[in-house]
């Protein structure tokens, strides 16, 4: 009697690039769209509001609707890059992305709108996911950093640039141009693909024993889990059937999921590829991460735009000094870094560096100007830079890169996930801190306080006296307790962002170093110049 050897997962393998730096602008390219698009969306979607006559329960849909098909699809995009090449799922997707970023600024009609945004969240996940197999399978491993590089580099960068390049699209170019600046950078990703990439046959044995069952069920479960945690906020979380009902549904289509890896006989992402110790204590610090840059990037902008009342063109002088200029010296350092020294250190570097900026940043008070988060920012900036790219390699170092197909799945429910998870859980404590924070301050106030009535006779010199007059010095004084309120919850944002930082640093203590291969500082200072052309997975 036989017994079927059972697989764990396809094998990715694929052809070495011949032009690795077209190849290598591709993927800069690919990671810049899907940054800046998902950072230039928020930010401006209050334009967006204005110029689609939005209603602000609208305008939360239609933002989650444009992000939660990057999570549908992005889970699966590896495999199918691992059976039809890169070229055939990269370059198609570019163009029709091209296309739908052209259309929707002269769209009129709501249903369509919603349509469009959805279709082009779905192409959007499909550039991230291919980038990490485009490394894998058409780079030669001693460009392989140099690959995850650009690939962490659009994490830290896409979050700054994204203010300076809506403040630019929004006071001089106009907000379509939002959408319209994919129109010139997508078709050049696949004009690039289209000359470097190489040209793969179609796996049809990998086709026939595909798993759909198993896509399915990760994609649907993640997608109803983002929407649950991206809506869950604002309809206040389980007092919303709809929330709860996403929420189950998708946590039940979860352990769906693990039940079908383990029981097909040709699993498409079985979680075997993640039972490790290291790569466990990998995941724990991209969350961790994504809770101290998520404290950061919801403050500072949060401050300096409900409180001060800044558009993102005033802020963007601040970004582009603080964090967008110095972010590729941060990238460059760590690159080197990790080629000589363990990617612990540079998580450590990094996690230490964001809790810095995010100390500095407790600090603040309803007196700061934009430039006193001067620090704050270029030691977050450095931080992520650091700390993020040392996390992926280190999490990709650990594993086995024939099996990145498996391994970019769970890396691609992680990175959004964990992003999303950090964003709903501060926004909701951001709200609470906020009504807390109000609550205190108007307690001494009260009709008979003496502090009020000698706040308001002050004002009369301000108003006048007369019942409007009075009105209008109370809605001072109200507004006035809600900035204080806003600032005391920002500068606990700080507080969580540090604390998540510190308690990275703590699990960084458990991990141990990565074995030997191809992203191991020793294989990196061998492989300078001794790399054969064809040494490929």
């Amino acid at each position: 009697m036989t017994t079927a050897i059972r697989s764990f997962g396809p094998v990715t393998h694929g052809t070495t690039a011949s032009r690795p730096l077209l190849i290598v602008a591709a993927l800069l390219l690919a990671s810049f769209v899907v940054g800046f698009d998902t950072r230039v969306f928020a930010v401006g979607l209050p334009d967006l509001r204005a110029a689609y006559s939005l209603s602000v329960d609208e305008a939360s849909w239609l933002s989650t609707i444009a992000n939660a098909p990057q999570i549908l699809i992005a889970s699966g995009v590896a495999w199918l890059a691992t059976v039809f090449g890169v070229r055939l799922i990269m370059i198609p997707a570019a163009l029709v992305y091209a296309i739908v970023s052209l259309e929707i600024p002269m769209v009129n009609d709501g249903p369509l709108l919603f349509v469009l945004h959805a279709i082009r969240g779905l192409l959007l996940g499909v550039f991230i996911p291919t980038t990490i197999m485009v490394i894998f399978r058409n780079l030669d491993k001693r460009y392989w950093l140099v690959g995850i590089a650009i690939y962490a580099l659009r994490a830290p960068l896409s979050q700054n640039l994204g203010f300076v390049l809506v403040g630019v699209y929004g006071d001089y170019l106009g907000w379509q141009w939002m959408y319209w600046q994919d129109v010139i950078v997508a078709p050049l990703i696949a004009l690039l693909l289209f000359i470097a990439a190489p040209k793969e046959e179609i796996n049809f044995g990998l086709l026939k024993q595909a798993d759909w069952g198993g896509m399915m069920l990760l994609g649907s479960s993640m997608t109803m889990l983002y929407i649950g945690l991206d809506q869950g906020n604002r309809l206040d979380w389980f007092a919303s059937g709809t929330i709860i009902a996403l929420l189950a549904g998708g946590s039940i289509l979860a352990v769906g999921f693990l039940i079908n890896e383990s029981m097909v006989d040709h699993p498409w992402a079985h979680f075997s590829v993640i039972m490790s110790r290291n790569i466990g204590l990998g995941y724990a610090i991209i969350v961790c991460y994504a809770l101290s840059s998520a404290g950061a990037s919801i403050a500072i902008p949060g401050f300096l735009q409900n409180v001060i009342g800044l558009r993102p063109i005033s802020i963007s002088t601040l970004y582009l000094v603080g964090a967008v200029i110095p972010v590729f010296l941060f990238i460059t350092v760590a690159l080197l870094l990790l080629r000589r020294f363990d990617a612990r250190l540079c998580i450590v570097i990094g996690l230490a560096l964001m809790a810095l900026g995010s100390q500095l940043g407790s600090k603040l008070t309803i007196a700061w100007a934009p430039w006193n988060f001067f620090p704050t920012i270029i030691f977050q900036t450095a931080g992520q830079s650091f700390a993020f790219f040392a996390a992926v390699v280190y999490l990709i170092g650990n594993s086995d890169p024939s099996r990145s197909t498996a391994v970019s799945a769970y890396i691609q429910v992680v990175r959004l996930g964990s992003v999303e998870l950090a964003t709903s859980a501060l926004a909701t404590l951001q709200r609470h801190r906020e009504q807390y924070h109000s609550d205190i301050l108007n307690g001494p106030v009260a009709a008979t306080s003496q502090q009020l009535h000698v706040l308001l006779s002050k004002l009369q010199h301000v108003f006048g006296t007369g019942t409007r007059a009075h009105v209008e010095s109370l809605s001072t004084v109200a507004g006035k307790i809600q900035s204080q309120a806003m600032v005391l919850a920002y500068s606990d944002l700080f507080v969580l962002s540090c604390l998540a930082a510190i308690f990275g640093l703590l699990i960084a203590v458990f991990m141990v170093s990565m074995p030997y291969g191809p992203l191991h500082p020793e294989f990196q200072h061998q492989a300078r110049g001794d790399t054969k052309p064809d040494d490929r997975v």
